[in-house]
């Protein structure tokens, strides 16, 4: 029924917001991402995903269509609920999140609080089609990580070869791995 909400920020805390639009204040549940997206804006546009249950009637807001999309496909996992869904899309972007479904990282996905060996391969055997379909995006994004932390090692005076062999195990443990600290690690290993 909503597809989207704009207005003003009344109040802001990273799991909860309140916007103001025709003098209506709607709260809605937020991701960290989200919160990252918006903090610190006056005027915000979410878009809304209703959960509507005999108990309850909530509202969860994502700063982008993907971040949405994403929570869709993991709520409609067996197990996993809007709760467990947002504390997902808390911990990892929508890219890092596609990247850990589609390179099937379990370990990673289950260091999420809350979720559980055969949660997270549920997940994973439900949404790795779907992931692949909607974006390839992640693991595109995580070889630009790769190439880009290498480039700096090697100007820092690393050999290529020894950075390359450091930089791939370090990407195989943590696909996920942001471009800053997978240079950190990188650096701590090649010492």
């Amino acid at each position: 029924m909503l597809e989207y909400i704009k207005g003003k920020i009344a109040e802001l805390s990273p799991t909860q917001t309140i916007i103001e639009t025709q003098q209506i204040g709607f709260a809605i549940n937020i991701s960290l991402n989200t919160y990252s997206a918006i903090e610190g804006k006056d005027d915000v546009h979410l878009y809304i995903y209703e959960s509507i249950r005999e108990d309850a009637f909530s509202l969860y807001g994502f700063a982008t269509k993907e971040e949405r999309n994403l929570f869709l496909l993991l709520i409609s996992v067996s197990g996993v609920g809007a709760s467990s869904a947002r504390m997902i899309l808390s911990a990892y972007t929508v890219q890092e999140l596609e990247a850990i479904i589609s390179t099937e990282n379990v370990k990673q996905l289950k260091g999420v609080k809350g979720i559980g060996s055969k949660t997270a391969e549920r997940i994973i055997v439900d949404l790795k089609d779907k992931v692949n379909k909607t974006s390839s995006n992640g693991i595109e994004s995580f070889n630009e990580n790769k190439e880009e932390a290498l480039a700096a090692l090697v100007v820092l005076g690393y050999n290529q070869s020894a950075a390359v062999k450091v930089v791939d195990a370090i990407v195989k443990e943590n696909p996920s791995i942001s471009v800053e600290k997978l240079i950190k690690e990188a650096l701590n290993r090649l010492r």
